[in-house]
């Protein structure tokens, strides 16, 4: 059974770039820490991905320390 978040694409990388910038990390040293692959981020960012799996969604927040809701701007 796979899990889906409904989330706009273009809201969420709009969140990870706001996020980027907040925590001053580019998106290859985001990508390292969170372990998935650049292009990935990079798609995400871009709206190129709509729906990233929940473990990319997870690794992404653990990169920055903070939790999925507040990645997806829930909190």
């Amino acid at each position: 059974m796979k899990l889906w978040i409904a989330i706009s694409s273009v809201n969420l990388g709009k969140r990870i770039k706001e996020l980027r910038s907040k925590y001053k990390i580019t998106q290859d040293k985001l990508s390292k820490k969170a372990d998935i692959p650049f292009s990935t981020l990079a798609k995400i960012e871009a709206g190129y991905t709509p729906n990233p799996s929940m473990e990319t969604l997870i690794k992404v927040a653990d990169a920055f320390g903070i939790g999925v809701d507040e990645l997806l701007g829930r909190k």
